[in-house]
């Protein structure tokens, strides 16, 4: 690269990083941190199908169970969020989550193991609407963008590391990467304890305009009555289905093919190093770009890259599909996600995101189930067909359901008086902001 190149490239990486709060960046570390360790989820499906010897079917149940988990909690860690604040519930989450987690590497009975999976997913997944509401709170409305976006660069970074890292401790020794999760999900509470303050919005009490109540009164009732919000939810549901068979449909198909946990890791790795390499240019370039048109490039660059999977059979060709659907991770996850914050109230972020956490847990309960009994019945070709055609109907999906929503002239929705929405009227924050699960 020329000096010119990467004088630019330097520019632009000091305007995506300056600027922001100090309790972001300590929230930024806590993030990164926690992906560090990070080896249960990314490696559970071959733990049990090439250490414990049990079949696809199982660990896809196994897998479900820890995606019921988060389920479980999403929406009452949500209800936690704005009720007892961001901080409190991170802490329960993340101390829960490193307890659990080195029980998980003890376990040996088929059934404990299914139960531990079970509170491991409720553990690691209560933290997340934590982060996002706490995100939105912190940071100025004009930068969140691109905090969302760094923090999604964080959790990528540390499973760049990860998963590399970890695939090689699990050929030693799976026990060591439970542990290992453990310590790191414990420093990471360490860090928010010491550094991340509070950051819920101070209840005025004053009732909203038009409206009997406070403006804080968001209620679980009002999320599902959003009809627009619950539709991306839907949606959300969808686009993560797919994302979730690199997780347990990918590894199970790899491992059919005779590859090893290392290989695996290798593979999924560059998922993670593409996200590093192309998050913050990336994030230059949607912000002036239709959210509509990349939501839908996106859901059709997902589907399709698992489809091409079907033809692939080395471990070379597997990380070429991989980046397939890695540039539609990297599309999607900061446009859809500030498309939740966008339709959030302040005083509703927990809730809403907690709706919005659920799309995603109930993918993880419903992905597992389908790998498994796709591949032991029908083969793994099949599962990436559906991939294709998941993709296909995202992508029809967001692109009717955006149809007049406000936008700006560059492509950004346009700011708006932060209220609580009424039941069914669509009324809502629209300024777009970006974050990672």
């Amino acid at each position: 690269m020329s000096a010119t190149g990467l004088g630019r490239a330097a520019r632009a990486t000091r305007e995506t990083v300056s600027g922001l709060p100090r309790e972001f960046w300590w929230l930024w570390t806590s993030t990164l941190v926690n992906r560090l360790g990070a080896f249960v989820a990314t490696f559970m499906a071959l733990y049990l199908t090439l250490d414990r010897g049990y079949s696809a079917s199982y660990a896809g149940l196994v897998a479900a169970l820890h995606g019921l988990g988060g389920v479980v909690s999403s929406l009452g860690a949500g209800v936690m969020t704005d009720r007892f604040g961001r901080r409190p519930t991170m802490l329960i989450a993340q101390l829960s989550t490193a307890a659990s987690v080195a029980v998980l590497g003890f376990m040996t009975h088929p059934a404990a193991i299914a139960g531990v999976a079970f509170l491991v997913g409720m553990a690691s997944n209560a933290s997340r609407p934590a982060v996002q509401a706490m995100i939105a709170d912190i940071v100025p409305a004009e930068d969140r963008v691109r905090a969302f976006s760094l923090n999604y660069w964080a959790i990528n970074l540390g499973f760049a590391v990860s998963s590399a890292g970890a695939g090689f401790i699990a050929e030693y020794s799976y026990l060591a990467g439970f542990v290992g999760e453990a310590a790191m999900t414990l420093v990471c509470a360490i860090v928010v304890f010491l550094k991340v303050p509070e950051s819920r919005p101070e209840r005025s009490g004053a009732p909203a305009a038009g409206r009997g109540r406070a403006d804080d009164g968001v209620r679980l009732s009002t999320v599902l009555r959003d009809g627009r919000f619950m539709g991306v939810v839907g949606l959300s549901f969808v686009i993560a289905l797919i994302f979730q068979q690199g997780y347990v449909g990918l590894p199970v198909a790899m491992g059919a093919d005779g590859l090893s946990s290392s290989d695996f890791g290798t593979a999924i790795a560059v998922n993670g190093v593409l996200i590093v390499a192309l998050q913050i240019p990336v994030t230059r370039f949607i912000q002036s770009r239709d959210p509509r048109r990349l939501l839908v490039a996106s859901s059709l660059f997902a589907g399709y890259g698992f489809g091409l999977t079907a033809f692939a059979g080395s471990v070379g060709v597997y990380a070429l599909t991989i980046c397939v659907w890695t540039v539609a991770e990297i599309i999607n996850a900061p446009v859809q996600n500030g498309l939740v914050v966008q339709l959030s109230p302040a005083h509703g972020r927990g809730r809403y995101q907690g709706m919005y956490t659920l799309s995603w847990s109930a993918a993880a309960l419903v992905a597992p189930l389908m790998s498994g009994v796709v591949i032991d019945h029908f083969g793994a070709g099949w599962l990436w067909a559906t991939c294709a055609v998941l993709g296909t109907v995202a992508a029809a999906g967001y692109w009717l359901l955006m149809r007049g929503l406000p936008a700006t002239g560059d492509g950004g929705p346009k700011e708006s008086v932060p209220a609580v929405p009424a039941p069914g009227t669509g009324v809502r924050v629209t300024k777009a902001e970006t974050s990672p699960s």
